[in-house]
């Protein structure tokens, strides 16, 4: 399930998925998209949907050797605020913490 924020009009998401080939938890940011209008109708529906993520941290939970790291996905230029920034970087941060946890149990950590 995605988490979205609003900061000065603009909407925001961050979503967590699994990378199989890379052996890693993935945080994306996007800037969220409307809903289908047609979801409007029904209750307690999402208003907005992640769009293309333009931030990926990939943070590797096989090997505590590799490093997490960052990667910018964009043609465009994206103008990120500094309160979204922190937003995203504290979820990657916490990524990072729980899958160190993994490594030291012995055991791969899943998101919470």
């Amino acid at each position: 399930m995605p988490e979205l924020r609003v900061h000065a009009g603009r909407h925001y998401a961050i979503q967590f998925h699994y990378a199989l080939p890379d052996d890693a938890w993935c945080v994306e940011l996007s800037e969220a998209v409307p809903a289908p209008a047609a979801w409007a109708e029904i209750p307690s529906a999402e208003t907005h949907l992640p769009g293309v993520a333009f931030l990926v941290a990939v943070i590797p939970d096989e090997d505590p050797d590799l490093e997490p790291t960052v990667h910018i996905h964009s043609r465009d230029e994206h103008v990120i605020p500094y309160k979204i920034m922190r937003w995203f970087m504290e979820h990657v941060a916490g990524q990072v913490e729980r899958c160190r946890i993994g490594f030291e149990q012995g055991e791969p950590e899943a998101v919470e």
